[in-house]
């Protein structure tokens, strides 16, 4: 290519890039309701090089990478775009961009008030638990969406066996079996969700004993495991209804932030305002309204 043709070439790419856009479709995955910070390591010239205790006894420890080992996380039956439309799951490029960019507002508000750090948030809903494990599983997702960045769901809601429709493997023990049952071991408990970089651990088959299973030593050291092993990984822990029970009180002391889920038309004010004051206003994030 002459250096004419180099040049006009240069030209065209530039001035295509400034044209505004005003079609409407599909969103694309570059696109962001607002200027997003690196995270994650994005922004390092050198690996992001941290050791790793494998825990077990049997492997000897390892060097972690997220820059490598974020391509390596297992997702052996992704969902199709059209089964994620079809499940309400967001993804990069879907038709409704409006539900993408507030997702993605979310994300960026929920790391911005951690200075751009990875985050474990609470997410409750003070209605009807119906949707409301879709909510931090789309929240989770939003994170996921982040090349740099892991994401993890951890489901402790016992009573609600949504997350199963929404994940493309089969699971098995969750939280519960893992605090009460100590020859699990944590891998035991994950699972691939059919979302890219996103992996869910559901809420576990032992019911009755929930809030004092939540209450554990073992569930303590479980959460700590979690939030510290992997410094890419950002955690959304769906709680039940606030209003409904207690273990959403319990679990708030393994979250850095709280997101309230508000369905349309089940909450008043009053419910909203006595909710925020129950927990450590410090962590109080936000609400999402719920159609």
């Amino acid at each position: 290519m002459t250096d004419n043709k180099l040049y006009n070439a240069l030209l065209k790419s530039q001035q295509e890039q400034r044209r505004p856009d005003h079609h409407k479709g599909e969103a694309r995955p570059e696109e962001n309701f607002r200027k997003e910070g690196p995270y994650a390591g994005s922004d390092r010239l050198e690996p992001n090089w941290v050791r790793v205790d494998e825990g077990d006894g049997e492997h000897p420890p390892s060097v972690y990478d997220s820059s490598v080992s974020l391509s390596l996380i297992g997702n052996p039956n992704p969902w199709s775009r059209e089964q994620l439309r079809e499940r309400k799951i967001i993804y990069a490029g879907m038709p409704d961009k409006e539900v993408m960019d507030a997702y993605r507002e979310l994300r960026i508000q929920l790391r911005s008030r951690e200075d751009g750090a990875n985050v474990s948030v609470l997410f409750s809903s003070l209605g009807s638990r119906e949707n409301s494990v879709l909510t931090a599983f789309n929240l989770a997702a939003a994170f996921a969406l982040d090349s740099h960045t892991s994401a993890l769901l951890v489901d402790c809601d016992p009573y609600d066996q949504a997350l199963a429709k929404l994940v493309s493997s089969p699971m098995n023990a969750g939280v519960t079996d893992f605090v009460s049952d100590s020859s699990l071991k944590i891998r035991d408990i994950l699972y691939p969700s059919g979302v890219d970089r996103l992996t869910v651990i559901p809420a576990g088959t032992q019911v009755s004993s929930a809030v004092e299973l939540f209450s554990a030593v073992r569930m303590r050291d479980l959460m700590t495991e979690l939030k510290t092993r992997y410094p890419d990984r950002c955690i959304v822990i769906n709680a039940p209804p606030f209003l409904e029970s207690t273990e959403a009180r319990i679990l708030e002391r393994f979250a850095d932030q709280i997101v309230f889920g508000v369905p349309f038309g089940e909450v008043t004010s009053d419910e909203i305002a006595g909710s925020v004051d129950a927990f450590d206003s410090k962590k109080f994030a936000g609400l999402v309204f719920q159609e």
